[in-house]
């Protein structure tokens, strides 16, 4: 039990505008708030990030966005740890050993929104983070460690294995 340290009374507290509909798929400009590992259900873990939008539209919501980086699922894996390159590529991030690394990423990303009647707002969409990409000149540029060839382009070994 935890106390609050103050008594509240519950008809003093404002009620809630129960505005959490899902907002338009676009892209939009957003920071990273809040980054921490999590243990998944099936013995995995995963990052969990907050993002907030910024600018003129929406802004102060947050969205949602998790990244398998330990999973039992190849695939799961593969695709949450592309996605982690792209939040550290797009804040200029050349490694990553700290999930507090990435708070105060700036970044764009891509909200998209999907039909979910159990967790969903009231018309039965939630939203979700499907990219994310640097701002126009905000990211640093990130030292790359794929192989060229002579003429320039990336060798063949250089693609990961699902890319095959």
């Amino acid at each position: 039990m935890s106390f609050l340290g103050e008594e509240y009374n519950v008809a003093d507290l404002p009620e809630g505008n129960g505005n959490f509909k899902s907002i338009p798929a676009a892209w939009y400009e957003a920071a990273i708030t809040e980054a921490e590992l999590k243990d998944s259900a099936s013995g995995g873990q995963y990052i969990k990030l907050v993002w907030e939008i910024e600018g003129e539209n929406y802004a102060g919501r947050k969205q949602f966005q998790n990244l398998n980086i330990r999973n039992a699922s190849t695939k799961a894996e593969e695709i949450g740890r592309q996605q982690l390159g792209d939040v550290a590529r797009a804040g200029g991030l050349a490694k990553v050993r700290d999930t507090d690394q990435l708070i105060g990423i700036h970044a764009l990303i891509k909200v998209a929104r999907k039909k979910d009647e159990e967790y969903g707002d009231e018309d039965g969409f939630k939203n979700e983070v499907k990219g994310v990409k640097a701002r126009s000149g905000s990211a640093m540029p990130v030292a790359s460690s794929v192989p060229k060839t002579t003429a320039g382009a990336a060798t063949s070994s250089s693609k990961p294995p699902w890319a095959k």
